[in-house]
């Protein structure tokens, strides 16, 4: 599961710098300035959370079941809410109309808090190594 982890986190993180050199030189032209900095702010939370998986796959800190849901949240919540606003902020220029499906940015974000909250828990009820 570490190596799956860390698979992720390492294409999220790749994926995040190509999207946001595309968002800030091919995207310049076709987007406003409002619908380009919304699409920063997936690129902000898509690259967050590359850091937050990156951590998850190198630290061990919880059972293999719980490493794979805050892994799941993770990825899931990234996909829903990156994605949407990605969809969003391009909108204008794409075949589908992402504000049908603009409900799921805030599915995404919850999914990303319960990710960290998991983390957060595990933090709080593990053992001292003294």
């Amino acid at each position: 599961m570490k190596k799956t982890i860390l698979i992720t986190a390492a294409a999220l993180g790749m994926s995040g710098i190509i999207l946001g050199a595309f968002g800030a030189h091919g995207l310049e032209k076709l987007l406003d300035a409002d619908q380009l900095q919304t699409f920063e702010v997936g690129v902000r939370y898509q690259m967050y959370h590359a850091l937050f998986l990156l951590f998850v796959g190198l630290y061990s800190f919880a059972s293999v079941n719980r490493e794979k849901l805050v892994y799941w949240l993770a990825c899931i919540g990234v996909l829903f809410f990156s994605g949407s606003i990605y969809g969003l902020a391009t909108n204008a220029h794409t075949g589908f109309d992402f504000k049908t499906i603009a409900l799921i940015t805030p599915v995404g974000g919850f999914m990303l808090i319960v990710a960290w909250m998991l983390l957060f828990v595990e933090f709080i009820f593990k053992k001292s190594n003294k």
